[in-house]
């Protein structure tokens, strides 16, 4: 038999369930909208924030070497070089020392030699041949410290 009932109470669930499909859909995209704004943002802010460290760190390399710099030409004047290498090595003992107040001389002579022995064959390769050292004579010049293991 012809139900109307029926074919109504079908044809309502099938609107609600569009509609419901419907709004769901609508949600879920402003959702993933919402989600790609957020991920750009942040993408462009970690770039910017990249790009501006790398900036940073470019510019304290420039500005040590610089002062590397000016400290080898001001210690290359015979006379207020001797006096300028003390201080500077004064200096870097001091700085040093309130890093370290159990530390010796010793000790600080140690860490010095430790992370030089890192560039010193970087820096004698560098040099002219004629002008560079013999290992045996740069080594002579490391003070004994005991291996730390």
């Amino acid at each position: 038999m012809f139900n109307p009932f029926k074919i109504i109470r079908r044809t309502v669930f099938l609107i609600w369930l569009c509609v419901g499909l419907g709004f769901s859909a609508a949600t879920l995209a402003a959702w993933a909208v919402n989600l790609s704004v957020q991920v750009t943002t942040m993408t462009a802010t970690a770039a910017a924030t990249a790009v501006k460290h790398r900036k940073q760190i470019a510019k304290a390399v420039t500005k040590a070497k610089a002062k590397a710099r000016v400290r080898r030409v001001l210690v290359a004047v015979p006379a207020v070089g001797t006096a300028l290498a003390i201080a500077f090595e004064t200096q870097d003992y001091n700085d040093w020392q309130a890093k370290h107040p159990e530390g010796s001389v010793s000790d600080y002579s140690c860490e010095v030699a430790e992370l030089s022995a890192e560039v010193v064959d970087e820096v004698l390769q560098e040099l002219p041949e004629m002008a560079r050292p013999s290992p045996d004579t740069v080594l002579a010049w490391m003070p004994e410290c005991e291996a730390s293991g």
